[in-house]
């Protein structure tokens, strides 16, 4: 049987582990969630902001993946080389609980595609939503303990299947295009009046977080690579493509319907838009195409989040159990793990009346303290020069880049607001319990007093957050 370091992965398999993770739910409700918040400018204002946030990130992945090969569990590695081990773990909790959460939101919009056709799925999170949605989440967790290496492959197909749906969305799109109602919708228009462009602007912006969730994924997965450069071109390459597909789906949907239509459609929105241009067939073609992204998202994520438990299991950050493998060495502890949480946030997605929002904008506010430490961390090592001596060539960009992939990482916490922090820390507080076995079980002191610090802020943000949803201030 392969060892995990025999099965080598080529750049096309790398790029596609990277748009497979992009490319799911986000995009098929790009029209609707833009929509609902902002106009044409705004939205072109925004995916600025995003596309340039993000692309230094990329370069970021590019840099450390090049400057730091012996790390080669991505997110978490970096935040621990760079900040220690709580910060490290937090990071892989964080990164772990993005996939589960990620995970969720697929599921609720297929639910909630199907229950146009079957009111029995509601908006995705019925009692029949969540159980149907729960035999799919078991049935590809098995598949997946048959091996990486084939849930890959299969990932690399589901890839270009995906792709091609959003691809004819944009041709038929672009030929009902009209100039005359993208002009009335560039302003914001009806409903708007009173929204500044800034407030219109930081409202989309854990959505462009979510839609880019998995930017990272050649890194995490880089343990895999038969060539370590081809770790940050893939991380490009993907971002670019995935970059291009979100930009023109957007801003095309504002040349079909009026704004507040848009915002008015049920989701997969890009189902109603492609209806307006070429009739009821647009639509189903579309919930199909959806269907497609997502189980293929889905499998990509799931990879991941066992990924990350495991990596950070090695690096004894986790319990050492995670680091568990099967004959087939596959992570399997580290993914029964996560198909139980994600079996739980499903449940729990009874009682969110927006469980598919809900599920977008704290997956997003999960991710960002995990992108903020390994942005950070570049910057650590341009501004000390560590790696740099025998080739100091490039430092003082890869400063640069750092530097505003970290300013735009910080200024995302910002525009997420204090309610989705708060709840992050819901978890990331009683998460630190598995820290506390790994430290203890490796006979290791729990926490630096620095860490007890950031612990004890963590401890009293989750409160306040408990304390907000008990009494109504807080909710989801």
């Amino acid at each position: 049987m392969a060892s995990p370091t025999d099965q080598k992965f080529a750049l096309p398999t790398l790029t596609a582990m990277v748009v497979g993770s992009m490319v799911g739910a986000g995009i098929f409700s790009l029209p609707q969630t833009f929509g609902r918040v902002t106009g044409g400018l705004g939205a072109l204002i925004a995916w600025t902001i995003a596309g340039g946030g993000m692309l230094m990130l990329a370069f970021v992945f590019q840099t450390l993946s090049r400057r730091k090969p012996e790390l080669d569990a991505g997110v978490y590695a970096y935040a621990k080389a760079g900040f220690g081990n709580y910060p490290g773990f937090l990071s892989a909790l964080g990164y772990w609980t993005v996939c589960c959460l990620g995970n969720v939101s697929y599921w609720v919009l297929i639910k909630s595609t199907l229950g146009a056709l079957f009111p029995v799925f509601g908006d995705g999170n019925t009692v029949a939503a969540v159980a149907v949605s729960s035999l799919g989440v078991w049935a590809v967790h098995f598949m997946i303990l048959r091996g990486v290496r084939q849930a890959a492959a299969l990932n690399t197909i589901v890839t270009v299947a995906k792709i091609i749906p959003i691809l004819i969305f944009l041709v038929f799109v672009g030929f009902g295009f009209q100039a005359d109602i993208f002009a009335a919708n560039f302003q914001g228009g009806p409903g708007l009046e009173t929204e500044g462009l800034f407030a219109q602007v930081r409202g989309t912006m854990l959505v462009t977080v979510f839609v880019f969730v998995g930017i990272e994924g050649a890194s995490v997965y880089s343990r895999y690579a038969r060539k370590r450069s081809d770790v940050g071109v893939a991380t490009l390459l993907g971002f670019l493509g995935v970059l291009c597909l979100l930009v023109l789906v957007t801003m095309l949907s504002y040349g079909v319907l009026l704004r507040p239509d848009l915002a008015a459609l049920r989701n997969p929105s890009m189902a109603g838009v492609l209806q307006a241009v070429v009739g009821p067939w647009g639509a189903v073609f579309v919930s199909v195409g959806l269907i497609i992204s997502v189980l293929g998202a889905y499998l990509s994520w799931s990879l991941l989040a066992a990924e990350v438990l495991f990596s950070a299991a090695r690096m004894e950050s986790m319990p050492a159990f995670l680091a568990a493998e099967n004959r087939a060495k596959v992570p399997s502890a580290a993914l029964w793990l996560t198909n139980s949480l994600v079996q739980t946030f499903l449940i729990l997605t009874l009682f969110a009346e927006q469980a598919f929002l809900a599920a977008v904008k704290l997956t997003s506010s999960m991710i960002l303290l995990p992108y903020l430490l390994v942005a950070a961390y570049a910057l650590k090592l341009a501004w000390s020069g560590e790696t740099y001596d025998e080739t100091p060539r490039g430092r003082r960009g890869d400063l640069v880049r750092a530097l505003l992939a970290t300013v735009y990482a910080a200024w995302l916490i910002f525009a997420g607001g204090l309610k989705f922090l708060l709840l992050s820390l819901v978890i990331y507080a009683p998460g630190t319990a598995l820290f506390v076995i790994a430290q203890k079980e490796r006979g290791h002191p729990v926490f630096t007093p620095a860490e007890a610090f950031l612990f004890a802020a963590a401890m009293a943000g989750a409160v306040v957050a408990i304390y907000g949803l008990a009494a109504g201030y807080i909710y989801v």
